[in-house]
């Protein structure tokens, strides 16, 4: 190489250096171990808009491309599309996750059907990539039209209070609250910085791909930890986990609904707690977390305090993601547990490999009180007191013929346990479940209600 083009070389990575694509991907990667991929890849007469490559992350191999808003505004173009296929194509080859930042004014119409057709490819490998290795998406700018599809696509999507997602191309924007309200975007940070910390730790805390699997719990470590009695489902789940471990996903959209990312015993967990009535955004919420988990075989902890389901078709779609998944799956009952909500989410209809339940739950093939007068309605009749005489009934009901140790004489549950002893005993089936082996039959795929 001449002399003039080591020159000219060097001024070209020096001017990429200043761009925002180049800083974001920095930020992103270990100190001084991002690689660039294609980093003279032309787009007309400058640069690609998209800075794409590799590094590690914790010391872990990971893809990524940042499109860059320096260059043509991160305009999509043929050129753009060619290098994010290329980190599609990689991750496929090594197995490595793949993040993508998005903050792209639009795409370059000039380029007509070809631009078309460069969303479109993207999308595929997007789409085709899924199950396989995790995807994250970062939005930190606007990300329109099919970018916003293909960033939506991913298995977890993170933006920035700056961030702007939507589907429309005539001018509509939408912030980062709303597309969490919405339940597409999972998680939201104040700034870029906060953003681009919270992809990293959610790496650190995921399986590379659908083969590698995930830590396992160290039975040893198995020690109790306090909880108290009357604690909610929401709070249990945060209690067990090792310390600063609880990545909540979604936090305001499903509200009877808390998924996250989680460690316990230094084991890569999925925890779900559900609380109360399970609306149709609550279900939608915990099947596709499950079905996440499931994809790349993190185990599923799931803490119960749930009377009743809202919507037939969200409760047969949670349903099917609990009977399809064969990754090891630990279904806690804290509080109460009803008919349908028990059956889909803890029992034997739910393929769940261990159910535990607090000595003071209640298991019921409906709610107590109609339960107790439809067994025992008799009881009240000749009554000098009824108000108080069904407050009993009720009350007997409940602490006998609905009580975990009930359900546990004939075989429903795997054991009764005390709130101190919850951490303890998850830990010690996790490990067990360690090496959980499961074939399913012949199939493309289940047709789930969507």
């Amino acid at each position: 190489m001449s002399h003039t083009n080591a020159e000219l070389l060097q001024k070209a990575r020096e001017e990429a250096g200043r761009t925002a694509g180049y800083k974001r991907m920095i930020a992103l990667f270990d100190e001084g171990t991002f690689n660039e991929i294609d980093a003279l890849a032309k787009s007309g007469e400058g640069l690609a808009e998209v800075v794409a490559g590799f590094g590690l992350v914790d010391e872990c191999p990971v893809y990524a491309f940042a499109q860059n808003k320096d260059c043509c505004g991160g305009a999509m173009s043929k050129a753009q599309a060619a290098k994010i296929r290329k980190v599609y194509e990689l991750a496929v080859k090594t197995g490595a996750p793949v993040v993508g930042m998005y903050d792209s004014i639009g795409g370059r119409l000039s380029e007509g059907a070809d631009m078309l057709a460069a969303y479109g490819e993207i999308l595929k490998s997007s789409a085709n990539l899924s199950g396989v290795v995790p995807q994250i998406s970062l939005v930190l700018g606007p990300c329109v039209g099919t970018s916003a599809m293909i960033a939506a696509n991913a298995d977890i999507l993170v933006m920035s209070e700056a961030g702007e997602l939507t589907v429309s191309t005539s001018g509509e924007k939408a912030s980062a609250a709303d597309a969490v309200a919405s339940g597409v975007c999972s998680l939201v940070k104040e700034t870029e910085e906060e953003a681009i910390a919270a992809v990293r730790e959610l790496l650190t805390l995921l399986p590379s791909n659908n083969l590698s699997g995930v830590p396992t719990a160290e039975l040893e470590a198995a020690v109790s930890c306090e909880i108290a009695p009357n604690a909610s489902a929401f709070e249990v789940a945060c209690q067990i986990s090792d310390p600063q471990c609880f990545v909540e996903l979604g936090k305001t959209f499903g509200d009877a609904v808390q998924t996250g990312i989680s460690q316990i015993s230094g084991a890569t967990v999925g925890m779900i707690s559900y609380e109360g009535v399970l609306d149709g955004d609550s279900c939608s919420k915990a099947a596709r977390f499950v079905r996440f988990c499931d994809a790349f075989s993190i185990p599923v902890v799931s803490f119960v305090d749930a009377s009743e389901f809202s919507s037939l078709r969200e409760a047969v779609k949670l349903s099917n993601a609990y009977a399809e998944a064969t990754t090891a799956k630990v279904t806690v009952v804290v509080g109460n547990a009803y008919g349908p909500v028990y059956i889909a989410l803890s029992g034997r209809g739910a393929n769940a490999d261990c159910t535990l339940a607090w000595a003071d739950a209640v298991v019921s093939p409906m709610a107590p009180a109609a339960a107790a007068l439809f067994l025992h309605g008799e009881k009240l009749k000749g009554s000098s007191n009824p108000v108080e005489d069904r407050k009993k009934l009720i009350q007997e009901y409940a602490s006998t013929e609905a009580s975990p140790l009930s359900a546990a004489a004939q075989g429903f549950i795997e054991d009764v346990i005390l709130p101190q002893e919850t951490r303890a005993k998850v830990i010690a089936n996790l490990a067990m479940l360690s090496g959980k082996r499961v074939s399913n039959l012949p199939k493309k795929h289940s047709n789930i209600q969507l």
